[in-house]
């Protein structure tokens, strides 16, 4: 394990060195001048062994030139291939390509759906699936000529072409019967539920829940277009969370976002959400994703204390030694600083918590103490300074080597060495 030296790294500038990375997966060498220039970081094993980053890159205001870029590594992400560009801004004025994620065959063909539709208006995610596949190990890739709408929902503009405002923002995992299943955020357009904003520096109140997606026969390789997915919730079965800014019943809102799941030893999925109260929410599913018990928070242990995190990312990686990795802020919005749940500012420390699972627990994974990770010492990069650390990131666990893939201040593409010295005083409460 190594650290970057100084000088061996051309970036325009050194704060990428902040949060003490091991790795080096992007670095810009130009300041960017849009919001996120680096984002979604999902780095997973190829069939040939090797390491593939797809991740999503900006440079123009309001995303104008939202592209789907990748990168390999053949020295464990020591070491990156030049970046390569799966798809980028359609013809169209405003349709961009963003958000993709990997999905590997058993088979060995590697796929990459991703977002294409509008950047600009009610929302740079409302689009529709493309897919692009790679049959050298993820070196080069074949356009699979195919438009995949997402499930039509009562919740998404009346006019069905312009698509559903919907983002996939982690890699699949397999189910009970090892089926590839992934979570998406679909977010209700204004047009059906008036976006609501309490003042400048909160998100708006926008009305979103949780559905799922199960790939059948992705394992046989089938060409794009032949690709069988099933929808598995409904708008009468999506996952919410009720907000507490909406005192009205009738309003019916929720803030349920970015699901990420994990497979329970005992076949049942389990899902933390970020939320709108200051806490993560969880899930569980005893049928393969189809149907999830009432939403609730989720805490350390059964009637234990709340997991805090504003509207941030809060993924959970399953390790391959059986326990799981939750990433959270430890506060609720306004520590450090923050001045409320919804406080994209409220996005720092990064911590991490180690759970482990409780068989027979109403809650079935328990969790350690948080300890923290990494911080941005409250200091932003020009030219927009963010401060923030939002964990649309990824883990892989590859030749000995358990790596943390994440976009510090979505700016710089980075890796850090999650160890097994760095878990150990991690314990999760006995039951």
């Amino acid at each position: 394990m190594t650290t970057a030296t100084p000088g061996d790294h051309e970036c325009f500038s050194e704060d990428w060195r902040r949060t003490d990375p091991d790795l080096v997966l992007y670095l810009p060498k130009e300041p960017s001048y849009w919001i996120e220039a680096v984002d979604h970081v999902l780095v997973d094993v190829t069939p040939g062994g090797d390491l593939l980053a797809i991740f999503a890159l900006a440079s123009q205001p309001h995303g104008a030139d939202y592209r789907v870029a990748y990168s390999r590594s053949s020295d464990g992400g020591r070491t990156w291939s030049a970046v390569g560009v799966i798809d980028g801004p359609g013809a169209k004025p405003g349709q961009v390509s963003a958000f993709g994620f990997p999905i590997m065959s058993r088979l060995g063909r590697i796929y990459c759906f991703y977002n294409h539709g509008r950047a600009i208006g009610d929302s740079y995610q409302t689009s529709f699936l493309r897919c692009k596949y790679s049959d050298d190990d993820g070196r080069t890739w074949i356009d699979g000529e195919v438009v995949i709408p997402y499930r039509s929902s009562a919740n998404d503009h009346p006019d069905r072409s312009i698509g559903a405002n919907c983002v996939v923002w982690q890699k699949p995992i397999r189910d009970a019967r090892d089926r590839p299943l992934i979570g998406f955020t679909r977010w209700t357009n204004s047009y059906v539920k008036t976006a609501r904003r309490e003042d400048d520096f909160t998100m708006s109140r926008r009305d979103s829940q949780a559905e799922f997606m199960r790939f059948e026969n992705i394992d046989e390789s089938p060409h794009p277009r032949d690709v069988q997915i099933t929808w598995l919730q409904d708008d009468e079965t999506a996952i919410r969370v009720p907000v507490p800014y909406e005192p009205e019943a009738s309003r019916n809102y929720s803030y349920c976002e970015e699901p990420s799941a994990v497979l329970l030893p005992d076949g049942r999925l389990f899902t933390v959400a970020r939320t709108a109260s200051g806490q993560i929410w969880y899930t569980v599913s005893d049928d393969d994703g189809r149907t999830w018990r009432p939403t609730e928070p989720l805490r350390n242990r059964d009637d234990g204390r709340p997991m805090l995190n504003p509207v941030s990312p809060c993924p959970i990686f399953a390790l391959d030694d059986g326990r799981f990795l939750l990433m959270l802020q430890n506060h609720d919005g306004h520590g450090f600083g923050g001045r409320g749940p919804r406080d994209f500012h409220a996005r720092r420390p990064q911590f991490i918590a180690v759970g482990e699972f409780r068989p027979g627990a109403h809650q079935p994974i328990w969790f350690s103490q948080p300890r923290l990770l990494f911080d941005t010492q409250n200091i932003g990069v020009f030219p927009f300074y963010m401060k923030w650390l939002s964990m649309y990131a990824s883990v892989t666990e590859h030749r000995g080597e358990r790596i943390l893939w994440y976009a510090d201040r979505k700016i710089f593409g980075l890796g850090r060495y999650i160890t097994d010295e760095l878990l150990a005083p991690l314990t999760a409460p006995s039951a």
